[in-house]
């Protein structure tokens, strides 16, 4: 490298970027996590109005001038002068953006707004685990180490079946975050299907402080997994590991299980390989676009990468994967990724309440729409249920197989 990594760390609140910090731009699979806390609108008004105020913000700013084919109109007269409590407001609110047909546009109640905030510093009162919607099944993807759950051998690939007792069948992520999450040193019921078989735990609550990104050396490959891009830390998190594993000859990063993150990091990390060009383009409302170039970093990783993937690797994790693979920076290596290409808005409303709300779609650098597509591997390898069980990673041995061939031809 030219310059130490660590000199780099500017750049987080640097370059390019701030107008995507200013704007709260999001790419989550599951959209939970905002670009900095964002501010609370601590006005209080009527639910008539906190309705009447989305309907307009959706109106003005939803990427689909359409508002997916319909009247949008239609909604505020449906419930004009009807909404009363808070639970009419939500029920309003969440039946009219349902409408858009869109998964990451939603409501988000006082309570689930302050958790989205919390979460950004990677602090949470829970169990430890990330999970997604798979079919309609709410799946554990990714399980923190050291986490309660990790010692009560929750896994990745467990079925959450039902949380005290209460069955989440039919249930958005949101609902059942929010009855696994809760006061530390609470306990929390949870069932999970494994292997055909129902297992209960019963786990104690903790205020959880994790690291996004981790990092280890094996001869002269490193190796750097990064299970999300949530938090503002994860930048110099990924910094931190450049350097441990700078007396490497090959890299591998791993993105599976990865569900996405902030725009900001992915592109950050991006432009620590790239340097000139495109990285992704934003493409807005009436067909706005908005492209991102690198910026030059003055760092030059020159070293041969590899990016793991999988089907859970999502959003922010398929900017860098798209733009690795456009500019034959990385061989991908695993299975398609899940296929995430809109960009989220966290919009603070009235009542300490809030929406995300699809802006935008994104494109890879080279003009590729991923969305409901995802990103193939340039070697695909699939684990099978027995794989995971016995936890042999055919993924990351075809990765160390490949990397060293690579190193070779390169010295």
């Amino acid at each position: 490298m030219k310059k130490r990594v660590s000199a780099l760390i500017f750049l987080v609140c640097a370059t390019g970027l701030a107008y995507l910090a200013h704007n709260f731009y999001m790419l989550n699979h599951n959209p939970l996590i905002v670009e900095n806390e964002v501010r609370v609108d601590h006005h209080v008004i009527s639910n008539q109005k906190l309705f009447d105020k989305i309907w307009h913000v959706a109106r003005n700013e939803y990427y689909d001038p359409s508002m997916n084919s319909q009247r949008w109109s239609r909604w505020k007269n449906r419930y004009q002068n009807k909404i009363k409590t808070t639970e009419d407001a939500k029920v309003a609110i969440e039946t009219m953006l349902a409408s858009l047909n869109d998964p990451y546009s939603r409501f988000m109640t006082k309570e689930e707004f302050a958790r989205q905030n919390s979460s950004i510093i990677s602090k949470i009162c829970g169990i430890g685990v990330s999970i997604t919607n798979d079919a309609g099944k709410i799946k554990i993807i990714n399980v923190i180490e050291q986490a309660p759950a990790q010692f009560a051998d929750l896994r990745a690939g467990d079925i959450v079946i039902a949380v005290n007792g209460e069955k989440v069948s039919g249930m958005s992520i949101s609902q059942v975050a929010s009855i696994v999450k809760g006061p530390e040193n609470t306990p929390v019921n949870i069932d999970v299907l494994r292997n055909g078989k129902i297992l209960s735990k019963q786990i104690i609550r903790k205020e959880i402080s994790f690291k996004t990104v981790k990092s280890s050396n094996e001869k002269d490959i490193g190796y750097i997994q990064i299970s999300s891009f949530i938090s503002t830390s994860t930048p110099n998190e990924f910094l931190e590991a450049l350097e441990n594993t700078s007396g490497t000859k090959g890299l591998i990063i791993d993105l599976r299980g990865n569900t996405g993150g902030l725009l900001t990091n992915a592109v950050f990390i991006s432009n620590l390989f790239i340097n000139n060009g495109k990285l992704v383009s934003i493409v807005g409302r009436n067909g706005y676009r908005y492209d991102i170039q690198a910026q030059d970093t003055n760092v030059d990783i020159d070293k041969p990468i590899i990016l793991l993937i999988d089907g859970a690797s999502a959003s922010a994790s398929e900017i860098l994967s798209g733009a690795m693979k456009d500019y034959h920076r990385a061989k991908l290596v695993g299975t398609k990724t899940y296929g995430k290409g809109m960009v989220q808005k966290i919009i603070p409303m009235p009542n300490e309440t809030g929406i995300n709300l699809t802006i935008a779609r994104y494109l890879t650098p080279t003009g590729n729409d991923i969305n409901k597509k995802g990103i193939k591997p340039d070697v695909e390898v699939k684990l099978s249920d027995e794989d995971i069980e016995n936890n042999n990673d055919l993924q990351l041995e075809k990765a160390k197989e490949i990397l060293s061939g690579m190193i070779s031809k390169s010295h």
